[in-house]
């Protein structure tokens, strides 16, 4: 139903806790509590925690790792060995995942504070064991987004398996535009649309017949030669990245040894936050009887530390600005 309040649809137009980064709020979802929502010392507290550890994400994560990408896209493409150029994708992937799922942690959390209840934007996707499964897990209010106003009217998969294959590759590559008008983007759409129609017709039936780690490596592997296209927008330098990651050059290099004993347990500790069970754990721990106090006062050192690493740090990009 069509919002006459002019003050009303100025509230969700402006909403300015998702406004810049997501997840993307469908006016439905937040219709009746644009009119009438409740604020309680619960929400409040789920709140700040959300925001705080979101905060934590980004600040302490995504930006730790995010210096190493920065060092190894820099070394030139002809110097730069398989096994490097492999550990510079794995920090980009790290990184905008902890990236974007932080942002949107962040903007949940504020919407909390105000009343609002906003959809989940990331469900671990980096546990998927297929390219189909990780963007129902990634960006999930995008992908909705574009499944009520792009795939469905253009019939979604009613009107045959022609028009519906025809369907996936429009929905990618206007994915892949919105993120940016330049050729890299489309390129990144174009690839997860012709993977995508390999594992509708017959990939996943495929897959379904291996184990869980051959699904893990495979999805990985195919996030990583994406990731990459996704990450370069010079395309010189992008095809020379790939030729490194294709295994073209050297396998391995003196900054490699290096690069892993610096990283490696900051790998260690985004492979496992990744997950879900460091976050299970967290909310069982809390349930328990006096742990509140203990948890505040986590969550208040914890913020301290973000504060004192941004003030601090000269590294702070916002990578879904310009998205």
């Amino acid at each position: 139903k069509a919002q006459k309040n002019l003050i009303t649809f100025g509230a969700y137009v402006s909403m300015f806790p998702q406004l810049i980064a997501g997840p993307i709020v469908i006016y439905k979802d937040v219709e009746k509590q644009l009119m009438n929502r409740e604020i309680t010392e619960s929400t409040l507290r789920e709140g700040i925690e959300r925001f705080i550890l979101g905060l934590g994400k980004k600040v302490l994560l995504a930006n730790s790792i995010g210096l190493l990408w920065e060092e190894v896209r820099s070394l030139p493409v002809g110097d730069l060995s398989f096994v490097t150029a492999w550990l510079g994708v794995a920090a980009f992937i790290f990184q905008i995942y902890f990236d974007f799922s932080g942002y949107s942690d962040m903007a949940i959390g504020l919407g909390k504070i105000f009343g609002f209840d906003f959809l989940e934007n990331f469900n671990y996707p980096l546990t998927s064991q297929s390219i189909t499964e990780f963007w129902r897990r990634w960006h999930m209010s995008l992908g909705s987004w574009f499944r009520e106003y792009v795939y469905i009217p253009l019939g979604g998969n009613r009107k045959g398996k022609v028009k519906t294959l025809r369907n996936i590759v429009i929905v990618w590559l206007l994915t892949g535009f919105w993120h940016g008008a330049a050729w890299n983007y489309l390129l990144w759409g174009g690839i997860f649309a012709v993977v995508l129609l390999f594992e509708k017709t017959f990939l996943l039936e495929l897959l379904s017949k291996t184990n869980s780690a051959v699904r893990r490596f495979y999805t990985l592997t195919i996030l990583g030669l994406s990731f990459a296209v996704f990450a370069l927008e010079d395309l010189s330098h992008l095809f020379g990245y790939l030729k490194a990651m294709l295994f073209q050059n050297a396998f391995s290099d003196s900054l490699f040894p290096f690069y892993t004993s610096r990283y490696s347990l900051l790998f260690l500790l985004l492979a496992v936050a990744s997950t879900p069970y460091p976050y299970r754990t967290y909310r069982k721990l809390k349930m328990k009887k006096g742990s509140h106090v203990i948890f505040a006062a986590l969550e208040g050192v914890l913020f301290i530390l973000c504060l004192a690493y941004i003030v601090d740090g000269a590294y702070n990009p916002f990578l879904y600005f310009r998205f």
